[in-house]
């Protein structure tokens, strides 16, 4: 009786995650201007690194919010860079190299839905790896596209 009333909870805590998610995701506005886009793909960025910098150490819930909050950010990243919005930090390789930038960007969304998939599992070595797979394309982005 006790494995069924765990395995109900899981699965509304699963379906409720869900649920937000699609609410969290629905929530994105993509910037209306140059200045807009600047300044929220900054913040982002800054918002992964804190993000990444405990995502190691995290379990449970806040393994799980921690990669949706990666997942939603690499989902939404590419909106992020529109044409014209040269400025900040973002290199004009960006937009000559759309395809290479948005392959990182994607391997590194890819990595975050890994990391929420172990991490909703209770697999800390499939979040692990998933982590790491992000971390991964933060340097190698900055490398190519970033001042």
């Amino acid at each position: 009786m006790l494995i069924r009333k765990t395995q109900t909870a899981a699965i509304v805590a699963l379906m409720a995650a869900g649920t937000l998610a699609v609410f969290a995701q629905d929530a994105f506005t993509p910037p209306e201007n140059p200045q807009d886009a600047i300044a929220m793909r900054e913040a982002l960025m800054k918002e992964n690194g804190g993000v990444l910098r405990g995502a190691a150490n995290l379990t449970g819930a806040e393994a799980v919010a921690a990669a949706q909050t990666l997942l939603d950010n690499y989902t939404q990243m590419p909106a992020l860079f529109p044409e014209g919005s040269e400025g900040g930090d973002a290199l004009p390789a960006i937009w000559e190299n759309w395809e290479a930038f948005t392959a990182i960007i994607e391997t590194g969304r890819a990595g975050a839905e890994a990391a929420l998939a172990g991490a909703e599992a209770g697999d800390a070595t499939a979040y692990a790896a998933g982590i790491q797979a992000v971390m991964g394309t933060c340097g190698q982005c900055h490398q190519q596209f970033r001042s």
